[in-house]
């Protein structure tokens, strides 16, 4: 079934939205999960919480891209959920990513900065940017694999994926000043 049709099933709350939801992207948000979170009860819980937070969101919300939508919600949740368990220890190797992201993204921006305006604005950057590139950010901020496993997945050495984020993190910083969010 296609995203359309489950957003339709979901706007008339037709319970078979979320049996179908899971069936196509379970093992994405399976997987998301699973990057952040080590105990696979928590990534459990974490998936039911985005098929609960889709349902009970759509409507009123229309999201163009079902699929971005879920992994954004599902990441969320697995980042709060994240920090509720380690509650100020910094083990986690997602945290690394986090911490790497956070020079040019502010982890809590503050209540000027319309998060879904600040996504937009990223959106756009990362459009402007070479497939290669995009890909190797998505994998690293989005789905929270490690350097070693975007290497291995690209062909490329560790050290060339870190130059590569290293770089795109710095134009995302001056593309995002240049669009208004200088939160420093």
């Amino acid at each position: 079934m296609d995203d359309a049709a489950i957003i339709e099933l979901l706007r008339q709350r037709d319970e078979s939205a979320i049996t179908e939801l899971r069936q196509k992207y379970e093992c994405l948000c399976t997987y998301i999960a699973g990057n952040v979170l080590s105990q696979s009860e928590d990534v459990e819980e974490c998936v039911n919480s985005a098929c609960y937070k889709v349902w009970s969101s759509i409507p009123p919300a229309s999201p163009a891209d079902l699929k971005s939508y879920l992994c954004r919600i599902v990441r969320n949740i697995a980042i709060n959920r994240l920090e509720y368990n380690s509650a100020a220890k910094r083990d986690s190797s997602y945290t690394i990513s986090l911490d790497e992201i956070s020079d040019c993204v502010p982890a809590t921006p503050d209540e000027n900065i319309r998060l879904a305006d600040l996504a937009d604005a990223i959106s756009r950057f990362l459009r402007t940017q070479d497939e290669l590139q995009r890909k190797i950010f998505v994998r690293r901020y989005t789905y929270g694999d490690s350097v070693a496993d975007i290497a291995e997945r690209f062909s490329l050495k560790e050290r060339t994926v870190a130059t590569y984020l290293f770089r795109t993190r710095k134009k995302l910083k001056v593309f995002l000043k240049k669009e208004g969010y200088d939160y420093e």
